[in-house]
């Protein structure tokens, strides 16, 4: 194939999609294409898909057709985690030409020998029980943090995913394997990794699957802590029932972990929480705050809920709010409840309609943003440390304090991707924090 071949990657959904396409470019890159911005010319547009949330459908249709305004002839491929579920529907979708499923997209090399278009799209999709090997990867997406899968898949049940359905049984990549690429990473000068997968805190279980765990995740944690040259590691989303006490004891002495969490909790409804066949109760997630603060006062603690999921009532939904504003945590990402095909939550009676689940959404969003800036507030006068990103956005630069408190100054290219001590000051209007310089850059 001749090296003039231009691919271009559009990655829809998790920070676990972000490791896979930057991998599978990379593959293509090997392969002597070059790879070129989604919004540029291109011979092959690879759409990595997501099947959370019901826009995430509705939004393929349109990258399809911008991908089709830069080049009409250009061979487009659907991959990721919606391509598994219904392949068929995208392989229907004007446009596409080729459909690779949870198996497939790593391949996707070995599937392109001729780019004339389809008439309707071609589907290569294996059984999800045959999606039982796992894959490495990691993003480097921005020079300043990497995406490091570790884990794939999910045993557990809940009962509105169709995760599992997309991306098949639990299973981890071996721990001598993700130091290789965290080595791999740092010594491109990468200041901070984020631990992806789908389940991340049932690390261990082996590459098949096998329920008999390798290694825990704690002691993934515990070796990956050693490695030099990473600045900062940071673990993205670790349901709370495998969240153990000794990683978080671990992590409040660690050299490189941050004192940040990412916690799904759902609902704060014990009721709600069996409905949904989460693997834990309310106390289960008290007991996880109260330890993540007691040994990191300044940690931060994300939270993930859904709301209008079948049988909320308003007593349910209250209950969730006021335990949330109780609650010491940091911020929310709120879902609001969508029907997916083959779950059981879509056959459960006591519907909450549409307008209901709306409403409640920006409730809890606006919690979120009373939380969010709670929390910066009790961070004003702190000493910290910055990682500045790469974009200059509207004449300033952007960075993360080790809690994930985000930050902004002046525009400075030479600020990008490096660590800098500083003091927060003040909060912005945007909501963003101000800071002084603990020791000036000589650069500024």
């Amino acid at each position: 194939m001749s090296a003039q071949k231009k691919v271009a990657f559009y990655t829809l959904g998790c920070k676990l999609n972000f490791s896979e396409t930057s991998t599978i470019a990379r593959n293509f890159q090997d392969e002597g294409f070059n790879r070129v911005e989604f919004h540029e010319k291109a011979d092959i547009y690879v759409i990595n898909t997501c099947s959370v949330t019901d826009n995430a459908d509705k939004r393929f249709k349109t990258i399809v057709k911008t991908a089709l305004k830069q080049n009409e002839k250009a061979f487009l491929i659907a991959i990721g985690c919606y391509a598994q579920l219904k392949p068929s529907a995208l392989a229907a979708v004007d446009g596409v030409d080729m459909v690779l499923g949870a198996t497939e997209k790593f391949k996707v090399t070995n599937y392109i020998n001729d780019l004339s278009k389809n008439e309707m799209g071609e589907i290569h999709s294996c059984e999800i029980e045959e999606a039982d090997f796992y894959v490495g990867s990691y993003s480097i997406g921005d020079r300043t943090r990497a995406f490091l899968k570790v884990q794939d898949g999910c045993d557990y049940k809940c009962t509105y995913c169709t995760i599992p359905l997309a991306r098949g049984i639990s299973r981890s990549d071996t721990l001598e394997n993700i130091l290789k690429n965290a080595k791999e990473i740092s010594e491109k000068g990468i200041k901070e990794i984020v631990l992806t997968g789908v389940n991340i805190g049932d690390y261990g279980k082996g590459e098949f699957g096998n329920k008999k765990h390798e290694h825990t995740f704690f002691e993934l944690v515990q070796a990956l802590d050693k490695i030099d040259g990473i600045h900062r590691l940071r673990i993205s989303s670790i349901e709370p029932n495998l969240l153990t006490n000794e990683t978080i004891n671990f992590v409040a002495n660690s050299n490189s972990f941050v004192p940040h969490f990412h916690i799904p909790l759902q609902s704060g409804s014990d009721k709600l929480l069996k409905l949904m066949k989460r693997r834990y109760v309310r106390e289960t997630y008290d007991n996880r705050v109260k330890l993540i603060k007691k040994t990191m006062p300044n940690a931060c603690i994300g939270v993930d809920v859904i709301v209008g999921f079948p049988g909320e009532t308003d007593a349910l939904f209250l209950e969730t709010y006021n335990y949330l504003n109780e609650l010491n945590i940091s911020y929310l990402h709120v879902f609001t409840y969508s029907e997916r095909p083959n779950t059981e939550a879509v056959e459960m009676d006591k519907v909450v309609p549409q307008k209901v689940r709306i409403k409640r959404s920006k409730m809890l969003r606006g919690l979120s943003v009373k939380k969010r800036r709670a929390f910066y507030e009790s961070q004003l006068g702190n000493k910290l440390t910055v990682l500045f990103e790469s974009e200059n956005k509207n004449g300033y630069i952007h960075g993360f304090t080790q809690n994930y408190v985000k930050v902004k100054t002046p525009w400075n290219p030479k600020l990008v991707n490096t660590l800098q001590d500083i003091k927060l000051t003040k909060i912005d209007e945007d909501g963003l924090v101000r800071f002084d310089w603990i020791k000036v850059p000589t650069f500024v």
